[in-house]
């Protein structure tokens, strides 16, 4: 790869004088004053690329996604918007109003919808009724929830689904969960193609990596990419407990490439992944307390995977070299996943943290486990949080308690719960607003600088020499931003425009 050097450049949070960059062999070689000569030779005579005083950041990842998941929900209806049952199948009739309808049996497939607050209920018979007056016969309609944790289908939707009689359309965790591959999986050469493309539109924000946590053979998969010659982003790939006995096999350790070890390295081995409870819009998410109006058994929620399984399951994957992440969203599944690290002795994170207690809190910064936060999850459930955890929504999202702890943050998406752009989450986690709302518990706000380093993957904000020529080149420092208006700052954080963003110094986005 030929060298290149970016000029007249500036780092985030330095408005002195301009620097280049010298990037050699996918590394960073050299940051010098501008006009100064490089202090190391190079492989070749590098390409100039004059930045004009851009800010130059290190590229940045997303901690969390479902890549093949969201590069599908890029091409569906998006009912995120709908604030009752329906407005939802609202949304489903102008749809099939205004489209050629899906041929062949094929479901029309929708996203984002969040019920738990909505003043109706969402059944099958909502949605057929939608079907109907657009006049599309027996069309089959699935809607996915936002959190991925249920889906709302039409009675011939549940037809395709498998499932021939349900009382209510509405299916929640252990139940869609079987049901939902002949939703979320498509052809091979049709998925990898979508991830391309859903790669390409990350680059363009400035992502350079992510954390893919699929829900299938990600060794697979990924071997496959990487054998068709891929070429975008860094992925680290993890693994679920059904496939971890391939992973084991293949002797793979945290961070090994997946594809030819004297190959490429964007494709490498990421943790174990597992879910211990549900998700709050659904109400599975584990609780100490009960939801707000919920009786019966489950009135605190779901755990999915008791201790005494996910301890000896972490200490498996910890000894063969992996890293654990395990989905945690209610206060008690947080506890008890912080026992689980504990009992085994398993390095990682705790993938969503969304509630805790203070004394969890501190346990995450004695264990060093990582908080793996979603910030944009916080605008999308504040006000179902205040609903169904009265009491308990100043413990929700709590960013700054965790960093003034000491403990490691990394932000992510989640997506498709969230797009997949970090700057969304940046600018929940500096300012709690969305919409011009005013912020909601701004007392666990944290900074731009914190944000972004939570977003960087653990490189310096200040680009070290060596590091890897991963980076983005912005049009505004963000470090630079006013910060008196929350509402202000938010809007213009999500406006971050990206100039160009490079991987191991190759352009996967170029717009100078």
């Amino acid at each position: 790869m030929p060298a290149l050097l970016l000029t007249n450049a500036r780092l985030a949070g330095r408005p002195g004088r301009p620097v280049d960059l010298l990037l050699d062999g996918g590394r960073i070689a050299a940051v010098t004053p501008t006009g100064a000569p490089a202090p190391v030779p190079v492989s070749t005579l590098p390409e100039q690329v004059d930045v004009d005083g851009r800010t130059v950041v290190p590229g940045l990842w997303d901690a969390h996604t479902h890549l093949t998941q969201w590069a599908m929900v890029r091409q569906r209806l998006d009912v995120s918007a709908a604030t009752s049952a329906a407005h939802a199948a609202a949304l489903v009739r102008d749809r099939l109003d205004l489209a050629a309808p899906p041929t062949g049996g094929t479901p029309l497939v929708g996203y984002g919808f969040r019920w738990a607050t909505w003043p109706d209920t969402p059944t099958a018979a909502v949605l057929d009724a939608a079907v109907r007056d657009a006049g599309m016969g027996d069309v089959p309609v699935v809607l996915l929830s936002g959190d991925l944790h249920s889906a709302w289908a039409s009675t011939a939707g549940l037809r395709f689904l498998g499932i021939a009689e349900h009382p209510t359309g509405l299916l929640r965790e252990e139940e869609w969960m079987p049901a939902s591959p002949r939703i979320v999986t498509v052809d091979d050469a049709v998925a990898d193609a979508l991830v391309v493309d859903a790669a390409r539109a990350a680059a363009a924000r400035g992502v350079v990596g992510v954390v893919d946590f699929e829900v299938a053979d990600n060794l697979t998969a990924w071997r496959r990419r990487v054998a068709g010659g891929w070429d975008g982003l860094r992925v680290r790939a993890g693994v679920w407990e059904q496939h971890l006995d391939a992973v084991l096999d293949a002797g793979l350790r945290h961070g090994d490439p997946l594809g030819d070890p004297q190959g490429s390295d964007l494709v490498t081995q990421g943790p174990l992944k597992v879910i211990s409870d549900g998700s709050l819009n659904t109400l599975t998410a584990f609780c100490f307390d009960a939801y707000e109006g919920v009786v019966g058994p489950d009135a605190h929620g779901i755990l999915n995977i008791a201790t005494d399984q996910l301890a000896p399951l972490m200490a498996r994957a910890h000894a063969a070299g992996l890293r654990c992440a395990i989905h945690a969203i209610g206060d008690r599944a947080n506890a008890l996943a912080l026992d689980a690290f504990e009992a085994s002795g398993a390095r990682g994170s705790v993938e969503h943290a969304q509630l805790l207690r203070p004394d969890d809190v501190a346990r995450f910064a004695a264990l060093g486990i990582t908080a793996s936060v979603q910030p944009e999850h916080a605008m999308d459930d504040r006000d179902v949080t205040e609903r169904l955890w009265p009491g308990r929504d100043g413990r929700a999202f709590p960013l700054a308690e965790l960093r003034a702890a000491g403990v490691p943050l990394t932000l992510g998406s989640d997506a498709p719960v969230a797009p997949l752009d970090p700057w969304v989450a940046i600018a929940s986690a500096v300012t709690r607003s969305r919409d011009g709302r005013e912020p909601w518990h701004p007392e666990q706000r944290i900074d731009v600088r914190a944000a972004l380093e939570a977003s960087v993957d653990g490189r310096p904000l200040g680009l070290a020499v060596g590091g890897p020529a991963d980076l983005a080149v912005l049009d505004v420092d963000p470090l630079a931003l006013p910060d008196d208006d929350p509402v202000a700052l938010a809007d213009a954080l999500r406006g971050t425009t990206v100039a160009g963003t490079l991987v191991a110094g190759r352009w996967t986005h170029h717009a100078l």
